[in-house]
C-alpha cells in the first residue's frame, strides 16, 4: 500500500534543542495569526508548568482559568463516572491545545487531563485569552476552526468506539495524533509506547501489539523500537470503515 498522505519524517539528533514555551506559542496555529506585539505580550503573560507521569494537568469540576498547550509530552483526556468507570475522550500530543470550550462557556471543566509521561505544559491566562478574543479577528477565526475540528474529532471517536473492531480503534486513535487541524507540524514518527496507546484506546498493551502488527502488515505504519512511523495517514483514518 502506498502512502496517500505522506508526512515529514523528523529525526532528532542528540543535540536537538527541546521545545520552549515561547517556541510553542510562536509556532502554534493560533500564534501564527497574531501580530508581533500581540505575540510578545502573550508570551510575557504565559508560563510553563511541569507535570510528572500520572500527574493531573487539569481536573474535572475545576474552575478554568487557563488555556493549556503541550510543550512536550502526551496527555490523556478522560471522564469518570460516579462509580469510578473511566472513559478516554482523546489524547493530546506535543503542540496540541485544549480547554477553549470551557473558557468560552465560563463553566467548570468537564473532564480530567492526565500526563501519560513527564510533561511540560503552557498556561495562557484567561485574561489573555479573552483579550485576544476581543481584539484579534484572526484569533477568533482560528477558534472557530479549532472548535469545528474538535467536534469532528469527537464524532469520529464516538463512531469508532461503538462500531469498529479493536484494530480499527487503534488505527483511528493513532491517526488523531496527526491531525493537521490540531497540530502545527504533523510528523510521520511519534514517540508513542504501546502501553500509552492502550491507555488511550482502553485496551491492554498485549492487544495493542497485535493491532500494530496487523496495521504494519497492511502497510499503514511501521513499528519502531520506541514509537510508530505513519506510512499512510488516510489509510489509518479509514481503516475498518464500511466498504474498505
Amino acid at each position: 500500500m502506498t502512502a496517500s498522505n505522506p508526512l515529514k519524517v523528523i529525526h532528532l539528533s542528540p543535540g536537538h534543542r527541546l521545545p520552549t514555551l515561547e517556541g510553542v506559542i510562536r509556532h502554534s496555529l493560533w500564534g501564527r495569526t497574531l501580530t508581533e506585539p500581540e505575540l510578545e505580550r502573550v508570551i510575557a503573560e504565559s508560563f510553563e508548568r511541569q507535570v510528572p507521569a500520572g500527574g493531573m494537568v487539569a481536573r474535572m469540576g475545576q474552575v478554568v482559568d487557563h488555556w493549556i498547550g503541550v510543550i512536550d509530552g502526551l496527555l490523556k483526556m478522560s471522564v469518570t463516572s460516579p462509580d469510578g468507570k473511566v472513559s478516554t475522550l482523546t489524547g493530546i500530543n506535543t503542540g496540541g491545545w485544549f480547554g477553549e470550550g470551557s473558557l468560552l462557556k465560563h463553566e467548570a471543566r468537564r473532564y480530567d487531563v492526565v500526563a501519560l509521561r513527564p510533561c511540560r505544559v503552557a498556561m495562557v491566562p484567561r485574561t489573555t485569552f479573552e483579550r485576544l478574543r476581543a481584539t484579534s479577528l484572526p484569533f477568533n477565526h482560528h477558534l472557530q476552526h479549532l472548535l469545528n475540528s474538535r467536534l469532528s474529532l469527537f464524532i469520529g471517536m464516538l463512531e469508532y468506539d461503538r462500531l469498529l473492531d479493536t484494530d480499527a480503534r487503534v488505527a483511528r486513535c493513532i491517526s488523531t495524533l496527526f491531525s493537521t487541524d490540531l497540530y502545527p507540524e504533523p510528523r510521520a514518527y511519534v514517540d508513542l509506547r504501546q502501553q500509552e496507546i492502550g491507555l488511550l484506546c482502553g485496551i491492554s498493551r498485549q492487544r495493542v501489539n497485535v493491532a500494530l502488527r496487523t496495521l504494519q502488515t497492511c502497510g499503514l505504519l511501521k513499528v519502531e523500537p520506541r514509537g510508530v512511523t505513519v506510512l499512510d495517514l488516510d489509510g489509518l483514518k479509514t481503516y475498518g470503515a464500511m466498504g474498505t
